[in-house]
């Protein structure tokens, strides 16, 4: 059953942690060398993959104990939380776009750039603990890929102009107290019962 409350939080938890992620600067540095819509196809599809295979991890979660999966949920929070707050700024890495402006190469570089840089990365285990805690899997996984295509779209088409207002360490705290304030109440709702 579908639930916007379930979308929305999934939504603005999987954006606040992207927003500051290097694959932002890396569709923002192939949307201003390529066809932007060439290079959000690419993009777009690899999230949905991204997606898909956090949601199915997260569904194998939900066979679990309610209370365990809870504690789990908010230690994985937690160190969500965590490694926000301690990571490097990796700078400007250089993204090597294809020399063939065709929609293919273009969309097939962003793809693959994405699907490899955004495997195993915070947001989709984001994705997989929400999917976990909510055991909403169609909820999740709509506002979590909306979440990845909006970071995208901000990436290729405006990131330089959104870091001149909004400083990135300010969008990472907001981040990671969003995840603190979920492990809290997934560690509250797992001792409780």
């Amino acid at each position: 059953m579908f639930s916007f409350s379930i979308m929305a939080i999934a939504f603005g938890v999987v954006f606040l942690a992207e927003l500051p992620d290097k694959t932002a600067l890396a569709g923002l540095m192939l949307g201003t060398r390529y066809r932007a819509s060439y290079v959000f196809a690419g993009v777009a599809a690899a999230f949905a993959v991204h997606v898909a295979l956090a949601i199915a991890a997260g569904s194998v979660l939900t066979l679990l104990p309610h209370r365990l999966v809870q504690a789990v949920v908010g230690i994985l929070f937690l160190l969500g939380a965590a490694m926000l707050l301690l990571k490097k700024d990796d700078g400007d890495e250089e993204v090597k776009p294809p020399a063939d402006q065709s929609f293919w190469k273009v969309s097939g570089a962003g793809f693959m750039l994405i699907l490899v840089a955004e495997f195993g990365d915070l947001t989709q285990i984001m994705t997989a603990n929400l999917a976990a805690r909510y055991d909403n899997a169609v909820s999740v996984g709509i506002g979590a890929v909306l979440a990845l295509w909006a970071v995208a779209g901000i990436g290729i088409l405006g990131g330089r102009t959104l870091m001149k207002y909004v400083p990135l360490r300010l969008i990472t705290k907001i981040a990671a107290a969003v995840m603190a304030a979920l492990a809290a109440f997934s560690l509250y709702e797992a001792i409780a019962g």
